[in-house]
């Protein structure tokens, strides 16, 4: 079984996310949460997807352009430490490539969709890692991560904006 990363594996940044995940099976939990997703989307209005819950704020169609651009870098984090890299990875700007996407000109569900796709690509790759690539490390902004922090920073990243969602949008994927 794949043990949870320990301090010195992730970034103080990132040490929410993975408290945000108690489980011990992070392949079930990751896979899981396509499911979860699926629900959310199907639930949300046409108005809903542009709704922003104060000024300046992403709407809900920028999230999940956010979800999917968060879920394309984490893997190619997690494939560049599980393969050794040695070079440092640069940080991510989720602002600026919010900013420039223009996701509120696509639809939702292809969005949505866009994103299962990835997470079912991380799977696949995550998947087939030996032991030792979990534990693999790498230079990410600045501080050592490793490749299974990577893989708990993924699914706690998506349960961060589920949380959003509900309290600050008013989503859920349970009927009211």
């Amino acid at each position: 079984m794949l043990q949870r990363p320990q301090a010195g594996e992730y970034t103080t940044f990132h040490a929410t996310y993975i408290a945000l995940v108690p489980e011990d099976d992070i392949l079930a939990a990751l896979d899981g949460q396509i499911e979860i997703v699926r629900l959310l989307v199907a639930a949300i209005t046409p108005e809903q997807e542009v709704f922003r819950y104060a000024p300046k704020k992403w709407s809900v169609r920028q999230v999940f352009g956010h979800l999917a651009d968060a879920e394309r870098i984490f893997g190619y984090r997690a494939l560049c430490i599980a393969r050794g890299q040695a070079e440092a990875l640069p940080q991510f700007d989720e602002n600026l490539f919010v900013e420039t996407a223009n996701f509120d000109q696509r639809q939702l569900a292809d969005l949505s969709a866009e994103w299962q796709r990835l997470r079912e690509a991380s799977l696949s790759m995550l998947r087939g890692l030996d032991p030792a690539a979990w534990t693999r490390t790498c230079i990410v902004s600045g501080s050592a991560v490793s490749t299974r922090a990577i893989a708990w920073i993924t699914a706690g990243h998506l349960r961060h904006h589920l949380a959003i969602f509900r309290d600050r949008y008013g989503l859920t994927s349970q009927p009211d």
